[in-house]
This record gives structure tokens, sequence and C-alpha cells, in this order.
């Protein structure tokens, strides 16, 4: 059973042991590594905007799951999804400003994607799991 469904189910509450938490650490850290080049005018701009959401993807998988109330966990994942999509919509625009590859933005945006398919799993598991 992964740990997603053990969570779910309500077996294990450790964020460390969901693989989504384990892939959104891997993308943000995918995510400083294809940013670390991007023009110095851009440190404090869009970097740092993208690195922040990009962070706050797995922060909010951990906080919400560190709550152990089902309804915090929910609200705090859907707000992972927020800011993963806030963190898809500035990987476009460094693709368009040419500041990443578009095979690196690929990447990224299927690895997002992915990432927020399974927190709308989880989502959808933990509201059955309170009917």
């Amino acid at each position: 059973m992964s740990g997603e469904q053990r969570v779910a189910s309500g077996e294990i509450r450790h964020y460390r042991d969901l693989l989504v938490w384990q892939k959104a650490m891997v993308w943000v850290e995918s995510v400083y590594a294809l940013s670390r080049d991007w023009p110095s005018e851009e440190r404090f701009g869009l970097a740092s905007q993208i690195r922040r959401a990009a962070v706050s993807v797995p922060s909010n998988i951990a906080e919400g799951c560190a709550r152990r109330a089902t309804g915090d966990f929910i609200r705090f994942l859907s707000i992972a999804r927020g800011s993963l999509g806030e963190a898809e919509t500035q990987l476009i625009l460094a693709e368009r400003l040419s500041y990443l590859a578009a095979s690196d933005a690929r990447l990224l945006l299927d690895s997002a994607d992915e990432i927020s398919r399974m927190l709308a799993s989880l989502i959808g598991k933990l509201e059955d799991r309170r009917k």
C-alpha cells in the first residue's frame, strides 16, 4: 500500500512517507537547478518567485499532514496545488522569455502535472474518508 493510501486510510501521518511529497522535493531541486543561471536581474524577480512557489508545494503537503486533521490536510493539499499552478505559469513565462529551454520547461511541466494529479487523487481519497 502506498504512503498516500496509508494516509488516506488513517494508518500513517508522516509526510516523508508520501510519494507525492518525495516527488515534489525532487521537482523543487530541479526548479532551483534550472533557474540558477537565469539573468542576474531576475535573482530577486522571476527566479525568486518561482522558487518560493515551488518550495511551497512540498511545504504545504508537510504542514497539512502534520496538522493531523483531515480537513486541514485537504486544505493544505489544495494550497499546494495552487502553488504548483503558480509555478507552472512562471515556468511558461521563463520559457517565453528564453530563460528556460523548451525541453527543460517540458520536463518541469510534465513533472508538475504528475504531482498535481497525485495531489488531486490524495485529496479525493481523503474526502472519501471523511464521508
